[in-house]
């Protein structure tokens, strides 16, 4: 498998933030404890052990990088979150995402800070990497904006 190299963020939606009533609605039903991609990061997500419970909405212009580091991190019990764009014809989705994930479908758009971008210019899912023992998981998530 061919994966992206290492290289600074670039694609202007790498910076955009989970929007707060998405990550409140995930929290609750998750109970995340780390978030090792934040939007204005102080240390390298990539470079550092994550720990039990984690979320992440991943810079998408290196999405490969993070997901084979969610798979990874699966293996020593960390649980991973990842808010992802659609397409699954892409080989990151088929080989990273389908053998090693649970998927969550959202319905909808994400909804952004309207000043920004009022919606995401793609449908997203959630990929859930590990365990999340006696969590439970749904096929498919109805955004609560409230």
């Amino acid at each position: 498998m061919r994966y992206a190299s290492k290289e600074p963020r670039k694609a202007t939606n790498d910076f955009l933030q989970t929007p707060g009533y998405l990550y409140r609605q995930l929290d609750r039903m998750f109970h995340f404890e780390f978030d090792p991609c934040p939007v204005k990061p102080k240390f390298d997500g990539l470079d550092i052990s994550w720990t039990e419970r984690n979320y992440a909405n991943p810079p998408y212009s290196q999405k490969e990088l993070w997901i084979q580091k969610a798979v990874n991190e699966s293996q020593f019990g960390h649980d991973t979150v990842m808010l992802l764009p659609v397409d699954t014809s892409t080989s990151w989705f088929l080989d990273l995402v389908v053998p090693n994930a649970k998927i969550i479908w959202i319905r909808g758009r994400v909804k952004y800070d309207k000043k920004i971008a009022p919606y995401a210019m793609h449908a997203s899912f959630l990929a859930i990497f590990g365990e999340w023992l006696g969590t439970y998981i749904p096929d498919i998530l109805d955004q609560d904006p409230h």
